[in-house]
């Protein structure tokens, strides 16, 4: 890995002074936010106590990680019973958890998990939760992300690109949005599966104008007084819709769509020939910013909400989105991430490893695949939002964590890679078009093209497996 910047360890002396007051007020709110901070005390003293004691203790817990999802990929325990409709899901946590940790799965295994995908794709295009169930955007977005990581041949034609399509397609609506599933409930989820999906895979450009026209413009009603997004328009913004609304407006190139005034306003002045930014954070403090907790240091998802180690990618990976947008609109770079990460990383190295592995919402939780994966991929936001050569980790070098695309929430070197391969079917369909004088119409009603032509593109491509080669 590449030369990090360490960050210290806040002074938990003076921290104290950040813990919530009631001002003699109490509620049911006021009692569990009290309740929260003094469970996490016991984990900030606990370090303070062992940190000279007990190594392990302010790092990663790799080893019993590993255990930990290697298991659950074998076999769910019964409890996840709940989730049999959501078992690409699983699968997803469980590979995107492994890479950040940057440890391999066998290649038996991941042909395995290629298999059973393929068995959950449906006829009708889009992938299920489980085998002879209903196609469904979330699991959708959970079978691509993890084909797209596993990287082989197979995988890619367990997706069918064209029947995707059509999917997505059918759960399109005139004004832009986009259902969950045929006949199902619309919201701002379903926007950003969709166009990730799409994104990932490459699909044509003329496709994507016709899918996406007016999303844009859909996605930026869910924008609230606060500042965040809402899951659909004149709802309570929340950290998770937040990231859905703004990570498809950035893969759309519609970043500009959003309320500018209500995410980071900028004003500059020159003063000895250099500019200096000074920012007025105006709707964007009062929301975004204002997630992360001053005490726990993770994000809450909502405005007087508990902390919750998920948030920290839903929330955390918005930050870097949105100041790459500014960015791009004003040529010129914002250096600085707007968060606190290293308070980031201490609530999640202190507060939410579970000793026999796993990772959890908050102390007093079970550990859980979501929060295992999200938790991981908060933090290697955070360590890679200002450089990837020189990462910013907490504490001791060996915390460092391999980066996550923050759009996608894929290993970067998927992305190119999958890219890479759909644009080579791209130009197989833009070729068999011209050579046989047809409409691109015709073409992508064959339902055997894809995987046809993907044989020949196969031929020209290798790409990697999962590994640790891929950062």
């Amino acid at each position: 890995m590449d030369m990090n910047i360490g960050i210290e360890f806040r002074d938990y002396t003076l921290l104290k002074n950040f813990k919530y007051d009631d001002e003699r007020v109490s509620t049911v709110t006021s009692r569990e936010q009290q309740k929260t901070e003094n469970s996490i005390e016991k984990c900030f003293d606990r370090y303070q106590q062992l940190k000279f004691l007990d190594p392990k203790i302010a790092k990663f817990h790799r080893e019993e990680h590993q255990r930990f999802l290697e298991s659950m990929l074998h076999r769910l325990p019964g409890n996840y019973e709940c989730l049999d409709s959501s078992r690409p899901w699983c699968i997803y946590w469980i590979l995107q958890a492994g890479h950040v940790l940057n440890f391999t799965f066998a290649s038996q295994t991941l042909e395995a998990v290629v298999q059973f995908l393929t068995k959950c794709r449906h006829p009708e295009g889009g992938f299920a939760g489980g085998p002879d169930q209903y196609p469904h955007l979330a699991p959708t977005y959970a079978a691509v992300n993890s084909l797209a990581m596993i990287g082989t041949p197979s995988a890619y034609r367990a997706i069918n690109r064209d029947s995707l399509e059509r999917f997505l397609f059918k759960v399109r609506e005139p004004d832009g949005a986009f259902r969950m599933h045929v006949d199902g409930e619309i919201d701002i989820r379903g926007a950003y599966c969709a166009v990730s999906v799409a994104m990932l895979t490459n699909m044509p450009e003329q496709t994507l104008k016709r899918l996406f026209d007016k999303t844009g413009d859909w996605i930026a009603t869910c924008q609230t007084y606060e500042g965040g997004f809402s899951g659909t328009p004149d709802l309570e913004a929340h950290g998770g819709y937040t990231f859905c609304g703004i990570a498809a407006l950035a893969l759309l190139n519609e970043g500009y769509k959003c309320d500018q005034q209500q995410l980071l306003v900028r004003k500059w002045i020159h003063r000895n020939n250099t500019h200096n930014q000074i920012f007025s954070l105006l709707h964007w403090k009062k929301w975004t910013l204002q997630r992360q907790m001053s005490y726990e240091g993770g994000f809450q998802g909502r405005t007087n909400k508990l902390v919750d180690g998920c948030y920290s990618f839903w929330v955390g990976a918005t930050i870097p989105i949105t100041q790459a947008i500014i960015s791009n609109q004003n040529n010129h770079k914002l250096v600085k991430t707007l968060f606190d990460v290293g308070a980031l990383q201490e609530y999640i190295l202190l507060c939410c490893q579970k000793p026999n592995g796993g990772l959890i919402d908050k102390p007093g939780k079970p550990q859980d695949l979501y929060h295992t994966c999200y938790t991981l991929t908060g933090v290697a936001i955070a360590q890679h939002a200002e450089s990837t050569l020189h990462p910013s980790v907490l504490g001791d070098p060996i915390n460092e964590l391999l980066p996550t695309h923050p759009l996608f929430n894929v290993p970067p070197q998927a992305v190119v890679q999958t890219s890479h391969y759909y644009e080579q079917l791209n130009q197989l369909y833009a070729a068999n078009i011209k050579g046989n004088n047809i409409s691109s119409e015709n073409v992508s009603d064959n339902e055997d093209k894809e995987e046809a032509q993907a044989m020949t593109v196969e031929d020209e491509t290798n790409p990697s497996s999962v590994s640790s080669d891929n950062s």
